[in-house]
């Protein structure tokens, strides 16, 4: 593996802005993050100039579907390798590869797919399964197949979690439907992350879910009550209650972009976590595609069944980084915060992923103050480049 020096950007370490830094990539690991050039540099190393640009970690989208063509369901090595090749282009290097509510026979397919998937090096990282369903409330089953949805049941997530080995990291569920907090409490205690979504619940209901262990929501606003000023919801609870992280498609469609500041405003970076939601159809043509077994039809925004349900999204995390950064006060530390760092810490690989220290994965992304991305590294290999880069 070549080692990489990535010299004279603005380098986003965890100890503070560099400007005019350097980024030294060994073994696939960062090996120096320092604002002076290093000493007794490899014969071999590659320069990357990264003068004008910044270098922040890489992305990790913790709920996608798919991307490219491809979709965690179709449950085989080929689909997630798409989305592994195709995900760095947009600043991602790590992802949760997400079921949908569908059989209990295609989940475990998708599960048993990851499980036995080797991740490969000049890839994102898939690090484990987000299982979105199918223990959701049919009144806000959104793009989630109504057939499928059923009660929460803990040997039924025993035996996934089982088939996936132990890769389950997040699972999104209404908690309304675990009464007395045993399930959630279950889950929580094998440190799987119990994240509120597709809920018709209010504000107690999570307040309580939050005493038994949920400490997500997941794509804020979507799938779940609006703010009412008789009861704030699930979105209120995720601004008061600050044991809760809330993952955002910051996309403009699924999310207002009052909303979006609204949101900013009372939550923050240290809470919320940039997500895409994407399906197969990010990357190709409008047309008709495919979710769950569902038609779905994709213009040049937005993907959405026959009803006009939004069907995901075709968003890439750095359009949504970019939409956010437009807003006062939103500033490129916060874009690290919301699309790093806070995915990396809830999902427990903070100590390798997330951030920019010496000793961690080299999943770095070269970037514009725009946030195109010019070159990505995934564990040290050039995932991506851009041909401005020299």
């Amino acid at each position: 593996m070549q080692p990489i020096l990535i010299s004279g950007a603005r380098v986003y370490a965890e100890e503070g802005v560099l400007e005019g830094g350097y980024v030294l990539v060994r073994d696939g690991r960062i090996a120096v993050a320092s604002a002076e050039r290093p000493e007794g540099l490899p014969k071999e190393v590659k320069e990357i100039a990264g003068s004008s640009l910044n270098v922040l970690p890489g992305f990790i989208d913790s709920h996608i579907h798919g991307a490219d063509g491809a979709d965690v369901m179709d449950a085989t090595e080929a689909a997630l390798d798409s989305m592994a090749r195709f995900l760095p282009a947009e600043g991602t290097t790590s992802f949760l590869a997400t079921t949908i509510t569908q059989s209990h026979e295609s989940i475990g397919n998708a599960l048993e797919n990851v499980a036995e998937y080797q991740n490969k090096s000049g890839q994102a990282e898939v690090l484990g399964v987000h299982l979105e369903g199918p223990f959701v409330e049919k009144k806000r089953a959104g793009a989630q197949p109504e057939a499928y949805i059923t009660e929460p049941d803990a040997a039924l997530f025993r035996k996934w979690q089982r088939m996936a080995g132990g890769l389950i990291k997040v699972i999104t569920m209404a908690p309304e439907h675990d009464a007395d907090g045993a399930f959630i409490r279950e889950l929580t205690e094998s440190g799987v992350v119990v994240s509120a979504g597709h809920t018709d619940t209010g504000f107690a209901g999570v307040e309580e879910a939050a005493a038994h262990g949920v400490s997500q929501v997941t794509h804020l606003c979507n799938a779940m009550p609006g703010i009412h000023h008789r009861d704030v919801g699930v979105v209120g609870a995720a601004f008061l209650l600050d044991s809760l992280k809330a993952e955002l498609i910051a996309d403009g469609i699924h999310v207002e972009k009052e909303m979006l500041r609204l949101i900013w405003r009372n939550i923050g970076p240290e809470r919320l976590i940039l997500i895409t939601d994407s399906m197969r159809a990010k990357g190709l043509p409008s047309g008709d595609y495919e979710l769950g077994g569902q038609p779905v039809r994709v213009t040049e925004d937005r993907a959405e069944l026959a009803d006009g349900t939004l069907a995901g999204s075709i968003l890439k995390m750095n359009e949504g980084a970019r939409r956010m950064l437009g807003f006062d006060g939103v500033t490129m530390e916060d874009i690290v915060a919301m699309a790093s760092a806070n995915p990396a810490r809830q999902l427990g690989v903070d100590d390798r992923k997330g951030g920019i220290r010496e000793g961690k994965d080299a999943d770095l992304i070269l970037v514009d103050d725009d946030l195109n991305v010019r070159l990505t590294l995934c564990r040290g290999e050039v995932a991506f480049v851009d041909e401005q880069v020299d």
